[in-house]
């Protein structure tokens, strides 16, 4: 008889038969009134695929050879023999909210074990495992992480695509019939394939997120019966994946959400899970991004460059701590003699000659000012140029009879090499050590190519893990040091290096125009409190457009806030008004930061809304890119999850004048906190707004009053 086994999150049930034969069949996925008759529940023996056996296809990590012919999940061979694969002797056993099912199959000898893991709000986390248990090599050319089965039907892909300075680019098209593939090789998340799909089927989303950070595979598979079944997990070189006797493969972790609202529901879910759950959870050190306010940044770059000199920076300090900034990072150009980007990465020493006296002397300074003290590293890279590389030349990743391939004139060390890493995680540890550093802005700025270990075979994998290792490392010696995840923005974005890390560099573009579309499609996957944004100078050091502060301001705003300009060059009045949003964004980041109260809204008509609700306290920001094409704005709705029901009211906005565009009486009425509504108003009616001017803003706090809710 065959075995079911379950698991619930929240209100949504996965039942699961085990099979005699083949992989986990998915019965369905079932609300809280269907899940309680499990047994009963589901059909059985429905032939498929045209054969005269039962072979469903509905199942947990497919496999190819044996009457499914639709995208395997799971291939692998010794040496060209016992390339198909159908575990038996099932068994399923729960503990607390985590369910795990073993196989094994004794012709390919392996044995196959899948976690999966419920979170809130119909959110399930898998993984999978396989085991080699026979005596000789068995090559794993692909196994997914997880499955994911969404009905028959039309449907609408999202997804997000990009470039440096153009990451997280929300695109939206019809699912074509057939397999839907995405396949990424830079050895990083990427920039122009992010390991997340949203899929719309009639009032259904799924959402799916592979936290992973290296090489990675997501395939949407059209079943026969119309079904489709979604799988993602890493992806493999050619022969990287080779598993001795007695070794295992284990894969990533994907994420799954399955929502009967809309897109922003299901991202919603995902960032509080981020939030709560994935956020620095590989340690076992202190969540420091649950336990204490995420700080105002001053970061460097922009404002300084190579240029470092300890008066400035000094003085520089002065001013941030002035303006009410928290934390001081002292970003690339400290270290071997590094003048620009040619020289120096791998020569993790103090350059004696800008800072003769060491880095105390300025750091010191800062934390006497009370700031924390960051410093930018980038220990993956190495230029040629360096004392490093001159030493050891092979401690690059090369391929040999290859010329080596240089970008952003680096090249990556090959940390699989354990002399590597220890080399880096010594560099590292004794400069934390000798200083009063809580922070790290890590960075990677180049794809991965000539991926080859010592003895030359393929070795992204290894190289991905054996960064998440060093990560590890340098957080169970310092566990009070936070860590920012930056590969030229946003290349390394995911909850895979997410659980080792506390904040994002969402991408290299400040420019508040271009971040517009770029937080947006950062906010369906990230929760705003680990999102970087800053205000950085006029006009921009990427595109040279000019914004006023209050617009780039109020775009960085709701995120982890910050400043990349040098506060030198500030007038008086500009410092001022910093110092005002600064102390704006602290009273209501509380607020802000709380994943379970931040929403956003789908852009329209380039207005873009965002922000957090309370159940006394509404934050909102809203952001016009262009012109509008439409004669007025359309009405301001906001999702409504947690306010009070009774009166509201406006009760501040900012600017104090916004730039808004023949305002009615009503409108200035509004926002000058003279006209009251109701939460269902803003549920369903929405607040007639005025229209803003192109590349303008404001920032609207609704507080409620009190009384009953009349509609």
């Amino acid at each position: 008889m065959t075995e079911r086994a379950s698991i619930r999150s929240g209100s949504l049930w996965l039942i699961l038969d085990l099979p005699d034969q083949g992989m986990p069949r998915i019965v369905a996925y079932a609300d809280d009134h269907d899940g309680k008759d499990i047994e009963g529940l589901g059909l059985r023996g429905a032939r498929v695929n045209g054969m005269d056996i039962d072979v469903p296809s509905a199942v947990l990590l497919p496999t190819g050879g044996l009457g499914y012919f639709g995208w395997p999940a799971i291939a692998g061979h010794r040496d060209g023999r016992a390339f198909t694969l159908s575990p038996s002797a099932w068994t399923g056993a729960s503990n607390g909210n985590c369910l795990r099912l073993t196989g094994s199959d004794p012709v390919a000898r392996v044995d196959v074990q899948i976690d999966i893991a419920a979170g809130d709000d119909s959110l399930f986390e898998m993984s999978a495992r396989l085991t080699n248990r026979g005596a000789d090599t068995y090559t794993l050319d692909r196994m997914m992480a997880g499955s994911l089965l969404i009905p028959a039907g039309e449907a609408e892909l999202t997804n997000f695509t990009g470039s440096w300075g153009r990451e997280f680019q929300t695109r939206t098209k019809p699912l074509a019939h057939g397999l839907h593939l995405q396949e990424s090789r830079r050895g990083r998340t990427s920039h122009d394939r992010t390991p997340t799909l949203f899929i719309q089927t009639g009032v259904m989303v799924h959402a799916v997120h592979l936290g992973w950070s290296g090489n990675h595979v997501m395939a949407i598979d059209q079943l026969d019966d119309g079904r489709r079944m979604v799988h993602a997990g890493e992806l493999f070189e050619p022969g990287e994946m080779r598993l001795a006797p007695g070794e295992h493969y284990q894969t990533p972790t994907v994420t799954h959400v399955i929502t009967h609202n809309d897109l922003e529901s299901a991202a919603y879910i995902l960032r509080r899970h981020a939030w709560s759950h994935v956020v620095d959870r590989a340690n076992g050190a202190p969540r420091l991004h649950q336990k204490s306010p995420r700080p105002v940044t001053l970061n460097t770059w922009e404002g300084t460059y190579f240029n470092h000199k300890t008066e400035q920076l000094t003085a520089q300090a002065d001013v941030a701590a002035k303006l009410g900034i928290e934390r001081f990072v002292l970003d690339d150009g400290w270290f071997g003699r590094r003048d620009d980007d040619t020289s120096s990465l791998g020569d993790w020493q103090i350059d004696r000659r800008k800072y003769p006296d060491g880095l105390k002397p300025l750091v010191n300074h800062v934390t006497g000012l009370g700031m924390q003290f960051g410093l930018w590293v980038e220990p993956e890279m190495v230029n040629p140029n360096s004392d490093l590389m001159r030493a050891h030349p092979d401690w690059a990743l090369q391929i040999a009879g290859r010329p080596l391939l240089l970008s952003r004139n680096q090249l990556v060390l090959d940390l699989t090499r354990q002399e590597v890493s220890d080399y880096l995680f010594k560099s590292l540890d004794s400069v934390l050590k000798a200083h009063a550093i809580t922070y790290l802005k890590w960075d990677m700025n180049r794809d991965l190519t000539q991926v080859g270990d010592a003895e030359g075979r393929a070795a992204t994998a290894r190289q991905t893990r054996m960064v998440y290792r060093l990560l590890d490392r340098i957080r169970n010696a310092h566990p009070r040091v936070e860590i920012e995840s930056c590969a030229s923005g946003g290349g390394r974005a995911d909850y895979g290096v997410l659980e080792r890390t506390h904040r994002l560099w969402t991408s290299d573009a400040t420019d508040a125009l271009e971040r517009l579309d770029i937080q947006h499609g950062a906010s369906m996957v990230f929760p705003a409190g680990i999102l970087g944004a800053h205000v950085s100078g006029s006009p921009n050091h990427q595109t040279h457009r000019r914004h006023t502060l209050s617009f780039r301001a109020l775009v960085a705003f709701a995120y982890h806030f910050g400043v990349e300009l040098d506060p030198l060059t500030l007038s008086a009045a500009e410092k001022t008004e910093l110092g005002e949003w600064i102390t704006l964004h602290k009273r209501l980041r509380p607020i802000l930061h709380n994943p379970d109260w931040q929403f956003q809204l789908p852009p329209l008509d380039g207005r873009y809304v965002w922000g957090a609700e309370s159940p006394e306290k509404i934050v909102v920001v809203v952001a016009q890119s262009g012109q509008m094409r439409n004669e007025q704005a359309a009405p301001l709705m906001i999702p409504a999850r947690n306010g009070k029901s009774g009166r509201w009211r406006v009760a501040s906005v900012h600017p104090a004048a916004p730039d808004t565009i023949r305002p009615s009486a009503a409108q200035r009425d509004l926002l000058a906190g003279q006209s009251t509504f109701s939460m269902a108003t803003l549920r369903a009616a929405g607040l007639l707004i005025p229209m803003l001017r192109p590349e303008s803003g404001m920032v609207l706090e609704l507080e409620f009053i009190e009384g009953l809710d009349h509609g």
